[in-house]
Formats: C-alpha cells, sequence, structure tokens
C-alpha cells in the first residue's frame, strides 16, 4: 500500500484483502510503504521477489502521471505484471463555504475575474485529485495555484478552514462535508449523479462533459511473476470483487468494483497515459 493508512486507497486495499484473504484461506496483510507519490511503495514492490506473495495496489496517477511529470522516477510499468483494475470512482468539485459561487460555470468564471488568486488543494504533486483539478483549468482555460499536501484530509480540513478555494476530491471523503454544510458542492466528475450526493448535478449537466473523469485503483506484482500465478490472482480477484460484502465496502468509497484482465489494465494504462501527459504539457507540470 503506498499510501497511508485510512485513505481511500488503503480503505480498498483493505476491503479486498479481507475478501482475498477468505479465498484463500490464509492472512492477506496490507503493509503502507507511503511516501514520494507512491513512489516508495512502488519500487519496494517491483524490487520483491516474483513469487506474487508481494503485490501493490497502486493509484492510476502512479503509472499514467508520475512517469511525465517526475524528472527520476525509480520504477517504471515494465517493472510490474499488471493483475486487474480494483475499483474506480469519480470525483467531487467543492468549494469554501464562503466562496461566492454555487455552480461549476460560476467557479470558473470568478477565476476568470481573479486570475491568479484562486487556488486548490491536492493530496500531492502528481495525484489523481490534483490532475484532475489541473484538467479542469486546461479546459476552462484557468490561471490557478496548486496547493499540494501531504494526504486528501490535511487539504480538505483547509478548504473548511477556508485556506484554499476548492479540491476536486474524493467523493466519500467529502460527502459528510458537505451535508454538515461546511463545503459546497458544485459538480460530480461523471455523467450520472452520484448515490452519495443525488442532488449535486454532473458535470455534463453543468456544461463540461469533457471533464468526466474518474479515479481508479489497479493490482500489480513484481515483472516476472509467472503468467500461470498472475491469472490465477486474477481469477480470484475477480470473486473477491463481485462478493456483496466487498461490492458495500467499496461504494462506501465512492466507488464500484472493476475487475480487468491483466491485458485491459495495460491497455488503461496506456489509454489515460496519452491524456495525463497532455494535461501535463499544456499545463508545464513538474515535480522535481
Amino acid at each position: 500500500m503506498p499510501f497511508v493508512a485510512g485513505g481511500a486507497t488503503d480503505n480498498i486495499g483493505r476491503a479486498l484483502a479481507m475478501r482475498l484473504g477468505s479465498i484463500w484461506k490464509q492472512s492477506v496483510v496490507v503493509v503502507n510503504k507511503p511516501g514520494a507519490a507512491g513512489m516508495i511503495g512502488a519500487e519496494y514492490v517491483s524490487r520483491a521477489d516474483a513469487d506474487g506473495y508481494t503485490l501493490l495496489l497502486a493509484s492510476g496517477s502512479m503509472f499514467t502521471v508520475n512517469p511525465y511529470i517526475y524528472t527520476h522516477l525509480p520504477y517504471k510499468l515494465a517493472d510490474f505484471a499488471p493483475i486487474s483494475n480494483v475499483a474506480t470512482g469519480p470525483m467531487l468539485v467543492a468549494v469554501r463555504p464562503s466562496l461566492p459561487v454555487k455552480t461549476l460555470q460560476q467557479l470558473i468564471d470568478y477565476a476568470k475575474q481573479h486570475p491568479g488568486k484562486v487556488n486548490f488543494g491536492s493530496a500531492g504533486v502528481g495525484s489523481q485529485v490534483h490532475m484532475a483539478a489541473e484538467k479542469l483549468a486546461a479546459a476552462a482555460n484557468l490561471n490557478v495555484m496548486h496547493v499540494p499536501y501531504k494526504g486528501e484530509a490535511a487539504a480538505y480540513a483547509d478548504l473548511m478552514a477556508g485556506h484554499i478555494d476548492f479540491v476536486v476530491g474524493n467523493i466519500a471523503a467529502l460527502a459528510p462535508l458537505v451535508a454538515s454544510g461546511r463545503i459546497r458542492a458544485l459538480a460530480v466528475t461523471d455523467k450520472v449523479r452520484a448515490k452519495m450526493l443525488p442532488n449535486v448535478p454532473t458535470v455534463a449537466e453543468a456544461g463540461y462533459p469533457q471533464l468526466q473523469v474518474h479515479g481508479w485503483f489497479g493490482l500489480l506484482a513484481p515483472a516476472k511473476t509467472p503468467a500461470a500465478v498472475v491469472q490465477s490472482i486474477q481469477r480470484d480477484v475477480a470473486k473477491a470483487l463481485a462478493n456483496p460484502d466487498t461490492v458495500r465496502n467499496l461504494e462506501a468509497q465512492g466507488c464500484t468494483p472493476a475487475p480487468t484482465t491483466p491485458q485491459q489494465l495495460t491497455q488503461l494504462i496506456k489509454t489515460e497515459s496519452v491524456m495525463w501527459s497532455k494535461v501535463v504539457h499544456d499545463r508545464k507540470l513538474k515535480a522535481n
């Protein structure tokens, strides 16, 4: 687990680990190795024995953004054997309550009226929530400032306190803050409304269908893991994700199960790499 305990990725990983443990009749331990936008955990797994006993649960940005935003990356896709996508889910555009906007269009208009003075927070440079906000900025041609945090929770705390203006973040984490009035929801980055926030319009409804974006989380093994082992794990991941308890756990994180074949996960990485590399180029993003 290349991120801190208690975050969205960690919760998804623990739900999957619990179900795989039941299927395999042995413990599946979640080991958190956070830091450096997932690089520490990814490098650790890339160097692990390729026997199927050490796996990586990666956020999509680790393979579709990091290669373009970081000059020195201690891993590459070729160091891994993709197994399956695990879960996917849209994000939420939300603002501090004191910001005088109530719709996505009003946020865009406000940012254009105050160039360089509107800022947004994220879980860190290159994170999926960072890139979703950059995609919004690129699509609307906005001059906004990024404020990176060490995790989403810190960004949401500053949003509530009014220290930053907006986020594009995790729906499950933000929904309670919306319900309590501590932040204001503007749009869901999907073409259909979220079950957690049925009264919040989608980006498509707001007139920006090109802003549809989903975070996703995939399972990978070290590169030389035998194909038969990869295929066996992939089949069991699909079984785990079909379990009603697992579905409920993922839905509580604002996600839905999204099992794939190894080939489909590889293609997803390649397709999204094209999209995010363009955003990185257009927004002139660099991390080191």
